[in-house]
């Protein structure tokens, strides 16, 4: 077993992508079941290839990027294995120059806060992805709060689904997921009660984007990530603030292999949706301060 250590050249990388997904592993088996996957595909229209990690690290590696990269476990809920978070810190620690490994753990699970300890001080996860929607779980609930204690003391970051997702759309009653449990004033409590605790809010957070700027305004221990959606289609508000107050806490995220970073770069230059001066931050900068590289 490699513990992951980064070895990321920020001067040779042109942006930090902190939102891709490892969908498969190396064995072909699936992050999510495959009614799910189905459902998923035809709502985004998107059924392409869905690349293993050493592809994913390539494709970056070919676009002078960095990639966060993490899969979400959800068996409690889904009833089904997810990829295997200790495998893809492995393989970041043999694709260093470009990736960085986020850990997934089922937070209904009795051995969760052992299971966040061991990807932390075993494999050198550097944060931990939740989606409360298909993970079933509130985030605001205090059962899940030892979680976010060993995070806040490790130093490590936790990124959370915000918004409606396209995971169980059109399914019989969206296959008993809630999408209220990924409204990011869920977190405005975690911000308060784990001021230390470095938390990104993912996507716009259709329909709660005044919401996810709310807490971002008011926890500076908040951020937000840009994945999920085409730049062409992001709410005038999170441009704004993108642009203004919040722009030393908006990040870069593609939300790979659904929404290629080559399409958002593409629609964010053709709308000219943010200032030359801010853009280095977005794409690159901020990533970087937040995770800790090259410092």
């Amino acid at each position: 077993m490699t513990r992951y250590e980064p070895a990321i050249d920020l001067e040779a990388i042109a942006a930090i992508d902190v939102h891709v997904h490892i969908e498969v592993d190396a064995h072909g088996h699936a992050s999510l079941p495959d009614d799910l996957v189905e459902a998923a595909s035809k709502y985004f229209s998107a059924d392409g290839p869905r690349p293993d990690l050493d592809s994913v690290a390539a494709y970056y590696r070919e676009r002078r990027m960095a990639a966060v990269v993490f899969t979400v476990d959800a068996e409690t809920q889904l009833g089904h294995e997810p990829v295997s978070s200790e495998e893809i810190a492995e393989g970041a620690a043999r694709n260093n120059d470009v990736l960085i490994p986020f850990g997934s753990v089922d937070p209904r699970r009795a051995d969760a806060v052992d299971r966040v300890k061991r990807l932390i001080d075993d494999h050198g996860v550097r944060g931990f992805k939740f989606h409360p929607t298909v993970q079933g779980f509130d985030p605001s609930d205090e059962r899940y709060y030892p979680i976010y204690e060993t995070l806040q003391g490790a130093g490590v970051v936790a990124l959370f689904h915000t918004g409606q997702t396209g995971i169980g759309a059109g399914m019989r009653g969206g296959r008993g997921l809630r999408l209220g449990l990924s409204n990011p004033m869920l977190l405005d409590g975690v911000a308060a009660d784990f001021g230390d605790l470095q938390i990104i809010m993912a996507h716009p957070s259709v329909p709660w984007q005044d919401e996810a700027i709310s807490v971002a305004t008011h926890k500076h221990n908040t951020w937000i990530d840009l994945s999920g959606w085409s730049p062409k289609y992001f709410p005038e508000s999170l441009v704004r603030a993108a642009n203004s107050y919040l722009r030393s806490r908006i990040l870069f995220g593609s939300d790979f292999p659904l929404l290629t970073p080559d399409r958002w770069m593409k629609d964010a230059e053709a709308g000219a949706l943010f200032k030359p001066e801010v853009l280095p931050g977005i794409v690159k900068d901020n990533a970087a301060r937040l995770l800790g590289l090259g410092a």
